[in-house]
Formats: C-alpha cells, structure tokens, sequence
C-alpha cells in the first residue's frame, strides 16, 4: 500500500507490512441479520393467533430465502462494477457470502418442527423458537468480536448490544400477544 503497510494493516516497524494468514471470510453480520429477522418473524406472528407449525416452519425458511435473495440482488446491483464483470462466478461468490442470512432461519425452524416431540404448545413453540433465534443472534455476535481480535470489553459489549436488540424483538412479541 501507498502508506507502506500490508492490506491487513500490520508493520514491521519499519514500514514493511508484516503479511497476514488468509482466513476464510465468514459474513457473522449476516448470520446476526439473519437471526433478527426469523425471531421478527416468530414475533410476527403473534398478531396473529396461533400459527400453525408447518406453516411457521415455512414462513421462517421462505423468509430467510427472501432475504437472501434480495441481499444478493441488492449486493450485485449496488456494485456497479458488476454490470461490467457479472459472472456466474461472481453471482455464485456474492450468494455464497449472503448465505448466513438464509441460514439463520434453520435454527428456529428445527425449533419449531421439533416442538411436538418436546411436548409443546403452540405457544410455547413460538417462545421456543424466538429463544433460539436470540440465542443464535447474541452468538453469532459474540462469535463475530471474538474472532475480529476485540478486546474482551468488546466482545461483551456486542453480546451485550445483540441480546438487548433480542430482547426487544422478545418484547414486542410479548406485547402482541
């Protein structure tokens, strides 16, 4: 780089960059998103009545699809280099890199059509699901301060920042119910 530091913005001291291991980039902001939006829409559904679970099932898997897929449009579209250089290669790397978003909704669906085993309400299935939905967002933001190097403060301070934004999600689901 210009100012004499490797990309990953470490010297030597004497102004060489210090080149940094490659790690896999994994896209935890999306895996965050993604858990948000599925307990958004377990708390959805609240307003209205009892959801049936196959239903909620699908509503929180065709959801996280959706939201993918319009990450991925949105990613293609808003770069414009890529209307010179779309590929199939570039679509399929922007998809793979958006793919935490769809994945997010696994979690509480398998929470969901699991319920019936664990004896659960419907109601209590859609707690059930919001939990897991919470506990993926606060730990996927965890996951994420950890793996960026943040200091512990850091990595508490999200935890602390995500399990408050689930913990609304949480309240509002209550208040509609």
């Amino acid at each position: 780089m210009a100012d004499g530091t490797h990309p990953g913005g470490r010297t030597d001291g004497s102004g060489r960059g210090i080149p940094q291991p490659h790690r896999e980039q994994t896209d935890y902001g999306g895996a965050v998103y993604g858990s948000l939006q599925a307990a958004s829409v377990v708390a959805g559904t609240a307003a209205f009545g009892p959801f049936p679970r196959l239903g909620l099932v699908l509503l929180l898997l065709v959801t996280g699809l959706v939201f993918w897929v319009a990450h991925v449009y949105a990613r293609l579209v808003g770069d414009l280099a890529s209307y010179r250089d779309l590929t199939w290669q570039r679509v399929r790397h922007v998809a793979g890199d958006e793919w935490p978003i769809a994945q997010a909704a696994v979690g509480p669906a398998v929470a969901v059509a699991i319920s019936p085993l664990l004896g659960l309400s419907v109601a209590a299935t859609a707690w059930f699901a919001l939990s897991v939905a919470v506990a993926e967002q606060v730990g996927w933001a965890c996951f994420a301060a950890i793996r960026a190097g943040a200091s512990r403060r850091l990595v508490v301070l999200s935890t602390l920042v995500n399990l408050v934004l689930g913990l609304v999600v949480v309240v509002l689901k209550a208040g509609l119910h």
